[in-house]
């Protein structure tokens, strides 16, 4: 591969050390627009989404009334009035505190008291009924009122789990689907750990903010609009005193919101930079071990998680400080409340009974508990926004451009190849190919040889439009590829990589991953043109064989096998083989170069080599050194001309690296 495909990898993530820099800078992004967008995953489940939430509208006017009926029910203890004169029977006097209840001062008149204990047992005997009848409708009712409320809440917790799994995996599928769309640029340029924290990390996220968060704002609004009328009812005075702490509430938070944000949308930057660096360690296991680069893969990788550590212990520490301070202040105002409350009642003259007081104070916590329970969830909640936003931003990049509207099925097309003044750089300013002009004609097999870096693997980026020209035209069979569907484009030629891609399934499937429609005897016909049927039948489950993660428990040369019979069952009009035995011995190259001919019979063939006694019977060899062509003849052409052909084939024959 070019070296000038080995680009620094910016955007999130991406690097090493030196990347830490840039996560460190992360700006917060706008979260009513992140709110917004999150609001219309969540109405996709609208049916479910009603239903919680008139779910949570009842299971609101449940809570409201119990306080009211727990007021009624001490009322009913505390509000009897006596008759003095009721209870003085044959002349016996009946002690009420410290009077005498015959008291000339008294007689008559209904005295209230607190502390019936204090009259004989005599006095209130057959008041006893007017005690339990005036109480136990408000107990039964609350009884009732908490048994529906209790059954309501667990089916609530269901709608908000189904709303909460169906959201992010309507969000995940976009999600992935938008990463199909993506250009290869946007892949090459991006870490892949970072991407499949996205889709893991930070949807998981977002789901657990869904759901707890949906039904905590919606029933927090409900309680604390309700809360705020009923104590408006009961007293006005006393709902002004509990209001008092509200802007202090306010402040605080809205001022720890803006502080602690940052953290949160750091740390996930953080986390997807950390897997980052793992999915890189893992894959390049094997090359950290033979350099013996243990200690620093270690070390690179603390230091991520250490950064990591230390932005999680700032993200929990902020905010976990305003559940306390939001506490703090519910239970001041629960004092302010109660020490009004008893003021009005000793010395107001308002009427306002020990119950309204009770009721009251159960009001001004169903107040501020939504608050509190808020502040309580907002690390999960920004933690989500944070997510959410990281996942759009992948969603808001730009599809790969495909404007082709001229249809070419892989059966039209002859393998006529026209490169005509190509220019093209990964970097602005920096180009890898200058003005290249290259003509290839049907079922020809041409060869494409250079240093490393003189651009050959791009050739191939840009004839399957991985990557837009930014110069010149290419065109097959006189059809600008631009106007051709990338989807026919890419179905009319196969490629054959060095490193072959193959996947966690059969070694059936994996050849049919070209045609899926095939037949399972198209299928064994392809592996034996491509000489992979011998070591196949070898295998115990023969086709059936379960390959592990990108085919490791078959050789190099048995992989490559596997990538030519995918290649041969695809039958395309145009074969790419890009250094396809250069990592594979001598012998298994001979198999494999046996295949690739019965391969490339007919067929229009590029093939990008590093060993060059590969590529002598090909009917054209291209050299390329610094972006343009050098010279291009056939092997024994070349060799006569004593350019630089010449040079490499002898450098490569004498032992030399190239």
């Amino acid at each position: 591969m070019d070296k000038q495909r080995q680009l620094p990898m910016p955007g999130p993530g991406a690097g090493g050390r030196n990347n830490m820099s840039r996560v460190n800078g992360e700006k917060p992004k706008h979260t009513r627009e992140t709110l917004r967008r999150l609001t219309k995953y969540i109405g996709r489940s609208r049916y479910v989404l009603i239903a919680l939430l008139a779910l949570t509208l009842l299971i609101a006017v449940i809570d409201l009334t119990g306080p009211l009926l727990q007021g009624n029910a001490i009322d009913a203890i505390e509000a009897v009035y006596y008759d003095a004169s009721t209870y003085v029977e044959g002349g016996e006097n009946i002690p009420l505190y410290d009077y005498s209840a015959n008291d000339p001062q008294y007689e008559g008149m209904e005295i209230k008291t607190k502390y019936v204990v204090h009259w004989k047992r005599e006095a209130y005997v057959g008041k006893k009924d007017a005690y339990t009848n005036g109480m136990l409708p408000n107990l039964i009712a609350m009884g009732v009122l908490f048994a529906v409320s209790a059954v309501l809440n667990y089916f609530m917790g269901i709608l908000a789990a189904k709303l909460s799994q169906r959201t992010v995996y309507t969000m995940r599928n976009d999600l992935f689907e938008k990463i199909s769309r993506l250009p290869i640029r946007y892949l090459d340029t991006h870490k892949h750990g970072d991407i499949m924290s996205r889709i893991t990390n930070d949807v998981e996220n977002v789901s657990n903010a869904i759901s707890s968060a949906i039904t905590l704002l919606f029933s927090g609004i409900l309680t604390i609009v309700g809360a705020l009328v009923m104590m408006l009812i009961l007293s006005p005075v006393m709902t002004l005193v509990a209001m008092i702490t509200i802007p202090l509430s306010i402040l605080i938070s809205s001022k720890l919101t803006k502080f602690m944000r940052k953290h949160f949308i750091r740390r996930q930057k953080l986390l997807g930079a950390m897997n980052g660096t793992v999915e890189e360690m893992v894959t390049s296991y094997g090359t950290v071990v033979a350099y013996g680069k243990e200690p620093e893969a270690v070390e690179k990788f603390a230091a991520y998680s250490g950064e990591y550590r230390d932005c999680s212990i700032k993200a929990r520490v902020w905010g976990s400080i305003m559940g306390p301070l939001m506490n703090f202040l519910g239970n001041l105002q629960y004092v302010l409340v109660a020490a009004t409350g008893g003021a009005l009642y000793l010395y107001g003259g308002t009427g306002i009974s020990i119950g309204n007081i009770q009721s009251m104070l159960s009001y001004s916590k169903s107040f501020t508990r939504p608050v509190n329970q808020i502040a309580n969830q907002y690390s999960t909640i920004l933690t989500a926004l944070a997510g959410a936003e990281r996942i759009f931003e992948i969603m808001d990049g730009k599809d790969e451009i495909d404007e082709g509207t001229r249809a070419m099925p892989t059966a039209a097309v002859e393998g006529n190849i026209s490169f005509r003044h190509i220019d093209f750089g990964y970097v602005p300013g920096e180009p890898v190919l200058k003005g290249l002009d290259l003509e290839v004609g049907k079922g020809k097999k041409i060869a494409i040889v250079g240093a490393t870096g003189s651009g050959k693997t791009t050739i191939v980026n840009l004839l399957t439009r991985f990557y837009e020209l930014d110069g010149g035209e290419i065109s097959i069979d006189g059809v600008n590829i631009t106007e051709i569907p990338k989807a026919d484009l890419r179905h009319a030629i196969a490629i054959v990589l060095q490193d072959t891609v193959l996947f966690r399934d059969t070694i059936r499937n994996n050849i049919k991953y070209g045609a899926e429609n095939a037949s399972d005897e198209e299928m064994k016909r392809a592996a034996r043109h491509a000489r992979a049927d011998r070591f196949i039948e070898r295998l115990p489950d023969g086709y059936d064989t379960m390959l592990t993660e990108g085919g490791g428990n078959l050789s190099q040369g048995q992989r490559q096998l596997l990538s030519i019979a995918r290649a041969v069952l695809a039958d395309p009009k145009i074969l790419i083989l890009d250094e396809a035995t250069s990592s594979v011995d001598t012998r298994t190259e001979m198999h494999i170069q046996q295949a690739m001919v019965a391969l490339m019979k007919n067929r229009t063939s590029l093939i990008i080599a590093h060993r060059l006694s590969t590529i002598r019977d090909a009917d054209t060899i291209v050299v390329l050194r610094g972006g343009t062509i050098a010279e291009a003849g056939n092997h024994e052409e070349l060799l006569a001309k004593g350019g630089e052909y010449a040079k490499l084939y002898s450098n490569q024959f004498a032992g030399i690296a190239t």
